[in-house]
């Protein structure tokens, strides 16, 4: 995660230096900028400066850069994140601000913007109530996109590409929206500031839980991101996912459903409850047994004081993962 305008120097000369060493012409190698992290945002004109010979954009995401206000403000009350399942998407103030802000300063410099992944599977048969449906959700919030000005946008299902592209095609005109200079944004910083109200429900803390599990069990296994409930999810949900439960034990955010306190021990409880779950759909032992340790690792991650930077970092220095690694590359080799 690009975090300031001295980290995109550094990949400039980074570029510049690859370029010379192979005899590559100067501003042949392309990089789009992810602003996933809250600081980034306030120097996006500067990250786009000094990668100015080798910028194809920046692009906007929705679930990186949520967990990056409890990565750098984690601590404070006030920048407390309700359940993203609930009260966080691309509509509230603080990403939709963020977006505005992105697309206007791109296209102020010429520069591509580009929208976040759809993360949904269109579900088998054309015809059906449950395909309509999840297409129609994925259309909503493109277009949203789209309205903002993006110039594109990700999906993961490639039968999602037709339908996107006949949405992008009806609602703009030419190959890019550039021409949208979106003068009429104003973005302060009170709006990138600004958490959406909200509390926390017992679904969306079980499903923070059962994702952050799966994505180590995943991570264990040697992969980096797994499908549940018709989503396909990775490192960026599950970094949003593990970093809400560890803030909402901290600040001993309260469920709505009941106004028990969301505890360490209440945290404990689900982790098993939701591992055993799981365990009920794994096809061996060895299978159950990783998910469970991939349990133990999770609540590991979530109940320490101070908070992990990167789940991907943690992980690789984690004992348990590099044991697991090790003993996975020795029955590959057996097998050979």
């Amino acid at each position: 995660q690009v975090e300031s305008l001295v980290e995109a120097r550094l990949w400039n000369n980074i570029f510049t230096w690859t370029q010379q060493k192979l005899g590559l012409p100067l501003g042949c190698i392309k990089a789009t900028v992810l602003i996933e992290n809250v600081l980034a945002t306030f120097e996006m004109e500067e990250i786009l400066y000094e990668l100015r010979e080798h910028s194809a954009g920046l692009n906007c995401g929705i679930w990186d850069y949520s967990a990056s206000f409890v990565n750098k403000f984690g601590h404070r009350q006030d920048f407390l994140l309700p359940d993203r399942s609930k009260y966080v998407n691309m509509e509230k103030r603080f990403l939709r601000s963020y977006m505005d802000l992105l697309v206007q300063t791109c296209h102020r410099r010429g520069a591509l913007a580009t929208g976040g992944m759809a993360a949904s599977l269109l579900p088998h048969g054309q015809h059906t109530h449950a395909y309509s449906t999840v297409l129609d959700s994925v259309e909503r919030l493109k277009l949203l996109e789209i309205k903002a000005g993006v110039d594109g946008f990700m999906v993961y299902d490639m039968n999602l590409i037709k339908p996107m592209q006949e949405l992008f095609e009806l609602h703009t005109e030419g190959d890019n929206q550039l021409h949208q200079l979106r003068d009429n944004v104003s973005v302060t910083p009170e709006d990138l500031l600004s958490m959406p109200s909200g509390g926390v429900t017992l679904y969306g803390l079980k499903y923070n839980i059962a994702v952050g599990v799966l994505f180590i069990n995943a991570w264990l296994s040697g992969k980096g991101h797994f499908f549940y409930r018709g989503q396909v999810e990775d490192s960026a949900t599950a970094e949003i996912s593990r970093s809400q439960v560890w803030q909402w034990i901290r600040h001993q955010a309260r469920l709505e459903d009941d106004g028990r306190v969301v505890s360490r021990q209440i945290v404990t409880e689900l982790t098993k409850e939701v591992s055993t779950e799981l365990g009920h759909l794994c096809p061996s032992e060895r299978t159950e047994q990783r998910l469970h340790t991939a349990a133990d690792m999770f609540l590991e991650v979530v109940l320490k004081r101070h908070f992990p930077e990167f789940i991907t970092s943690y992980l690789n220095l984690d004992h348990t993962f590099l044991t697991s690694q090790n003993l996975r590359e020795e029955e590959e080799a057996a097998v050979e």
